[in-house]
């Protein structure tokens, strides 16, 4: 190890990828790879020189993550649960940086397949 990588700053793996925009087993990929070199601790951790990221970042476009955020329950009355759901994935999506383009419910059996929610969320994910 060189001296100046001695005192450079050494980033967590979440702050890297949070930096680069890419997930944790993007970076793990990259890492075996050989894409990215990361330290290994001395507990077994990695660390990524933030070099490294910087190198990375100028020849990575950073994408924006979108989400359409979909809950459902049986009944009406289990109407506080839905609102509890589509309030812990705001947050989740909130926590992971996403932004939220749509927020879908529907009150309905499982079962049932013809759910508006469910019907705009699948035409989210296939583009019509």
């Amino acid at each position: 190890m060189l001296v100046s990588e001695m005192s450079e700053r050494l980033l967590r793996p979440k702050e890297a990828c949070q930096r680069l925009g890419i997930s944790y087993p993007t970076l793990c990929r990259w890492i075996r790879e050989g894409k990215i070199r990361a330290i290994m601790t001395a507990g077994g951790k990695h660390r990524i020189p933030e070099s490294e990221v910087r190198r990375i970042a100028e020849g990575v476009t950073i994408r924006e993550v979108r989400a359409v955020v979909y809950a459902r329950v049986s009944s009406f009355d289990q109407k506080s649960d839905l609102e509890g759901q589509m309030q812990y994935l705001m947050q989740y999506c909130s926590s992971k940086g996403y932004r939220v383009v749509d927020v879908l419910s529907d009150v309905a059996s499982g079962l049932k397949t013809d759910r508006d929610g469910l019907l705009k969320l699948f035409n989210y994910v296939t583009g019509r």
